[in-house]
């Protein structure tokens, strides 16, 4: 099996044709499992070692200890790097922070960064809190979905090293056109690096590289593994990085926040189904979004697939190549079964599996719906097979201050959804119960 194939290497075959280039869920199963030499197992097996036998001093066999590497973390860092399409080099990482933490590092002391000012609120925390103490980081917090070119430009400095974008936002799921803020960034003298948190959407709905960016981060612990049973972080970078690329790989041996071999084994067996999961969670927050929209104990629903979204048109314009193909054959499927082009319309299209949304009333409604969801768990993190709800300004995003937050919309009816991949009518008979006991019941007894 030729890893440039499965790739989707643009090589030319001896006979002179183009080569097949493989789709992204035949990537996902087969780089990085290639069936081991030895044995024949068309599944790695899990290398708990921590050290290994060198022939001589220095000669070994491609291992020598396992923090610098390991069969499992090497494996799943193939498959992340092929699954990113536009990606070459592949770093997993013990969590989604210490990602962050790596990638700042790097940066080196008293550098300056701008980013999206609606970021998750550990990303928040670590930019503001700690590196900014440990090494004089310098983050500017920008609407970048909003903002025009003039004001994006001026909050670049000349030790501006970094851009650093999440597309959609935590929780408020805002659209950031990456290849105009590439551009922005390659017009300016400090030509800063760009990257992209693409936790939300995973390598199936975007692919950040294809756009331009520099960086791709995920916290592995969502849509990649998608179980609630990991805890990762990992980075790509495209082909034209390779020296970036080794200086994070010295980092990540040299702070060593690195993930474990089952930890690996279990994210590379996530990512097998990632295309699958992926347009299950897409299909479903599709209709619980078109639920919500329709129920009078909803003031806003916030889904960039939906056509009432602002943004709908940037969303369309940034899927991926593959879910590019997934989406018009949905939007072909249900075109035919419109009875009416007015009806077709207001269909939208699967975006991924987030949702926010803003209840009618304030914290003690937004309660009362968390604490009746029976199969909408409370509990705080995403992107897994079950579904979960939570509350951005308490749990999330707390640690952002409250007048920051209040800036951002993030309030008290806020709610965040993440939609698994259970039955779509259950999953949409119980929002409609919950919001009938966290507003229905107080209208009527208002009443």
């Amino acid at each position: 099996m030729s890893p440039a194939l499965l790739n989707g290497s643009d090589a030319t075959a001896t006979n002179g044709l183009k080569k097949h280039q493989d789709g992204f869920g035949t990537r996902a199963i087969h780089v990085g499992s290639e069936p081991n030499p030895e044995t024949g197992a068309v599944i790695p097996s899990i290398s708990l070692s921590t050290t290994y036998k060198q022939d001589s001093v220095g000669k070994h066999k491609g291992f020598e200890y396992s923090r610098s590497g390991n069969p499992n973390r090497n494996a799943l860092e193939e498959t992340l790097a092929s699954i990113e399409t536009g990606g070459a080099f592949g770093l997993a990482f013990a969590s989604g922070s210490s990602t962050t933490a790596t990638v700042l590092q790097s940066l080196g002391p008293n550098a300056h960064i701008v980013s999206v000012n609606d970021v998750y609120g550990g990303t928040f925390r670590y930019m503001s809190k700690v590196a900014k103490i440990n090494q004089g980081l310098e983050t500017t917090f920008l609407d970048l979905e909003n903002a025009d070119d003039e004001t994006i430009l001026a909050s670049f400095q000349e030790n501006t090293k970094l851009i650093w974008i999440e597309s959609p936002t935590n929780p408020t799921l805002r659209l950031i056109d990456i290849p105009h803020i590439v551009s922005l960034a390659r017009s300016h003298p400090s030509n800063p690096l760009v990257l992209v948190d693409n936790t939300f959407l995973s390598p199936f709905y975007s692919s950040p590289l294809l756009q331009g960016a520099d960086i791709v981060l995920h916290s592995l612990t969502k849509y990649v593994n998608g179980h609630s049973d990991v805890v990762m972080g990992a980075l790509i970078l495209p082909p034209r990085h390779a020296e970036l690329a080794a200086n994070l790989r010295f980092l990540q041996n040299a702070i060593g926040a690195v993930p474990s071999p089952y930890d690996s084994w279990l994210a590379q067996r996530g990512a097998k189904t990632l295309h699958l999961r992926m347009k299950a969670h897409g299909t479903n927050a599709l209709e619980v979004a078109r639920a919500l929209q329709k129920s009078p104990y909803v003031e806003e629903v916030i889904y960039p697939g939906l056509t009432t979204h602002p943004k709908n048109e940037l969303a369309y314009r940034s899927l991926s190549p593959h879910a590019r193909k997934f989406v018009d054959a949905y939007l072909t499927s249900q075109s035919k079964a419109a009875d009416s082009e007015e009806a077709f319309e207001r269909i939208g299209f699967p975006y991924g599996g987030m949702i926010s949304f803003r209840i009618r009333g304030g914290a003690v409604e937004a309660d009362k719906f968390l604490t009746s969801t029976r199969l909408f768990t409370l509990a705080e993190s995403l992107g897994g097979v079950e579904s979960l709800a939570e509350h951005p300004a308490r749990m999330t995003h707390g640690s952002i201050p409250e007048a920051e937050r209040a800036l951002l919309g993030i309030g008290d009816n806020l709610i965040r959804l993440s939609v698994g991949v259970e039955e779509v009518e259950d999953l949409v008979a119980d929002i409609e119960q919950a919001l009938e006991a966290a507003v229905g019941s107080s209208i009527k007894s208002s009443d």
